[in-house]
């Protein structure tokens, strides 16, 4: 299905969570997951440069081929957006440092890839990571949660590309 382990992030300013999956037995394992708090108050090109550290450390030690972020999706809350689109843009340049392509998909891809319907909310997703999915450890905390949903996205889209180019769709 996926050479390799993917990373998955979940932007954010004050969380980012990440998750690293991979197949094993043509199915999908959590090898590892976490949360990078950075602390209210601090500024903000501390808060990315603490995200950035925490990244080239998860590329170090986990080792992906690929790296699968959620898109910032623009709302009402613009200047919170913002800050997520300045996380993202750090994610973007730590993976291109390390050589990592980066794939971005928005919430409805990623809910979509997970339950089936794209206005799941936190809740559907983190059950049907478990009940559908049969992952075991999918983290409690919805930041590194949502980077599994993100990084298993990743897997399945990728599973998607490589039958449609041996079928010769592009």
């Amino acid at each position: 299905m996926f050479e390799g382990p993917v990373l998955g992030v979940d932007p954010g300013l004050a969380r980012t969570g990440l998750a690293v999956l991979e197949v094993l037995d043509r199915k999908p394992v959590i090898t590892w997951s976490d949360t990078v708090f950075t602390p209210a108050g601090t500024p903000e090109s501390g808060r990315l440069r603490t995200i950035a550290v925490a990244l080239r450390t998860a590329i170090e030690v986990h080792r992906p081929v690929a790296v699968a972020v959620e898109r910032v999706m623009f709302g009402a809350n613009k200047g919170s957006a913002l800050s997520v689109a300045r996380a993202t843009g750090v994610v973007m340049l730590v993976a291109a440092e390390a050589g990592l392509e980066v794939e971005e998909y928005v919430p409805l891809e990623v809910k979509s890839a997970v339950t089936g319907q794209g206005s799941a909310d936190k809740r559907q997703v983190h059950t049907a990571l478990i009940r559908v999915h049969g992952l075991a450890d999918v983290p409690s905390q919805p930041d590194a949660a949502d980077a599994v949903a993100v990084a298993l996205c990743h897997l399945t889209q990728a599973r998607l590309r490589m039958v449609a180019t041996r079928a010769g769709i592009r």
